[in-house]
């Protein structure tokens, strides 16, 4: 019998609110008002990309939930499993993003304490949600929540790893939410449940302690922790507006590695949710090619360009527009005319 979705990720639905233009948050008198968070991000790009795909949450049951709730099911990601808060005190949590513009980097403040995702409990859940998907994906975002969200969320890893599905787990470290060693300790634990692990160079270096260059680094986590699949992005930041961005994967199976040149000197709007993008592109690639590493390799690094050049956290594109990306990549000469 087949699954229901292709992939669905847990994680917390934020409201993003940024000044108009390149204004600074101390400026100005006006917000534009947007949804992010890095594992509905990823929900939001796979599925504008093709797959089958929900999210695992819990928000306010008001007026702001519900903006969220419409936005959620307007990018064609599902909401069957997005509890509803009821409390007196429940919100939505917020963060706050400045753009930069070279020298100054762009910024970000946080306002996400008490939301509503620290409430969220397994019973909240439905037991045959987990025998619906064949991808569930978290991060170390929702881990670093900490106190009973990290407890579920490493519970419903292994709920969903019993019932056949892949676990995808992305390190995304943020050291406004946990220590680097809490975090190594708590990721470490879980790693021999995961299938596809994303870890950047500079976080398995700073939080995992790897040394050596990014392909022994990835080699030692799957042998380590027996993942199949580790993939690393690797980005060089030019300034906010450039940067260059390619990737590397490493396969147990083959034991092989997959990489491709990388974009260089993207004309970047926003770069807020293009590690997200790329895990989209990676997954979509990987799901739909039936485990070839090659085409999620290709498929992640167009995503997450793409990304670069959209304002907001989600990635808005098609499989078309994924395609023709990936073509023009591979050309001899790059094409900018208009498309008519």
């Amino acid at each position: 019998m087949g699954k229901k979705f292709d992939m669905l990720a847990l994680g917390e639905v934020l409201l993003r609110l940024s000044p108009e233009g390149n204004e600074r948050l101390t400026q100005g008198t006006r917000f534009e008002k947007q949804l992010g968070g890095a594992e509905l991000n990823v929900a939001v790009g796979a599925a504008n990309l093709g797959l089958t795909t929900g999210v695992i949450s819990k928000i306010p049951s008001h007026a702001i939930g519900n903006y969220a709730k419409r936005e959620i099911r307007r990018n064609g990601v599902d909401t069957d499993y997005l509890a509803g808060d009821d409390s007196a005190d429940s919100r939505l949590g917020i963060y706050y993003y400045e753009y930069g513009a070279d020298p100054r980097k762009p910024q970000v403040v946080y306002d996400r304490k008490y939301s509503s995702v620290n409430k969220l409990s397994l019973e909240d859940f439905p037991e045959e949600m987990y025998e619906n998907t064949r991808c569930f994906h978290t991060s170390g975002i929702t881990l670093g929540l900490g106190g009973p969200v990290r407890e579920n969320a490493i519970e419903m890893m292994k709920k969903f790893k019993e019932k056949g599905a892949r676990i995808s787990f992305d390190v995304n470290f943020r050291g406004n939410l946990w220590t680097g060693d809490e975090a190594r300790d708590c990721i470490t634990k879980i790693l021999p449940i995961v299938d596809i692990f994303f870890c950047s160079e500079s976080t398995a270096n700073l939080t995992f302690g790897k040394t050596g260059d990014i392909k022994e680094i990835l080699k030692s986590f799957s042998d380590e922790y027996d993942i199949a699949v580790v993939a690393a992005t690797q980005r060089i930041v030019h300034s906010p507006k450039s940067h260059t961005f390619g990737s590397v994967i490493y396969e147990k199976k083959t034991d092989s590695y997959y990489e491709e040149k990388p974009y260089e000197k993207i004309e970047v709007v926003d770069r807020i949710g293009s590690g997200d993008a790329y895990i989209s592109g990676f997954l979509y690639g990987l799901l739909k090619a039936n485990g070839n590493c090659q085409a999620a390799l290709e498929y992640g690094n167009a995503a997450s360009a793409m990304k670069n050049t959209v304002s907001g956290d989600m990635l808005w594109t098609d499989p078309q527009e994924i395609q023709q990306t990936i073509e023009m990549h591979h050309s001899i000469g790059q094409d900018f005319e208009m498309k008519r």
